[in-house]
């Protein structure tokens, strides 16, 4: 394995924590809670390898840049900057609803994850789209 497989890394990663956000909305909206206590675990846990993975890689190999000066521009930052900001606030609300659940304060655990559920499946979504936009879609012809 060597820093270019990073990409790949961390678009799998993204995929996989929107998989298991997907499993654990499901599983409440059933009334399952330990399957999505499992479910949304196995989401964070996700979420915090991709943040490594993430770090390590720009650490070691910057920003690449995006290669088209055309229509999908604007489009890919658009796309970039609002998975940026979005996955910015996510952060500490992610904690936060995982503060509340474990201690099991549900009301104030379920206030943060309505908002936070969708903005947290946005973010992983959009960093699928950011990698084949950046490594696969759009490269430079």
């Amino acid at each position: 394995m060597s820093i270019k497989d990073f990409p790949a890394i961390n678009a799998s990663l993204n995929a996989l924590t929107f998989f298991f956000l997907l499993l654990g909305y499901i599983a409440i909206k059933k009334g399952r809670r330990d399957a999505h206590k499992i479910f949304m675990i196995t989401a964070v846990f996700l979420s915090i390898a991709f943040l490594c993975c993430y770090l390590i890689y720009h650490y070691f190999h910057g920003a690449t840049p995006f290669p088209r000066h055309d229509w999908s521009r604007p489009l890919y930052f658009t796309i970039l900057t609002t998975h940026t900001v979005l996955a910015i606030v996510n952060l500490p609300a992610i904690f936060l609803a995982v503060y509340f659940a474990l201690k099991s304060s549900f009301d104030k655990h379920t206030r943060i994850t309505r908002l936070l559920w969708p903005s947290w499946v946005y973010v992983s979504i959009t960093g699928v789209l950011v990698y084949f936009m950046l490594y696969h879609w759009f490269v430079k012809t």
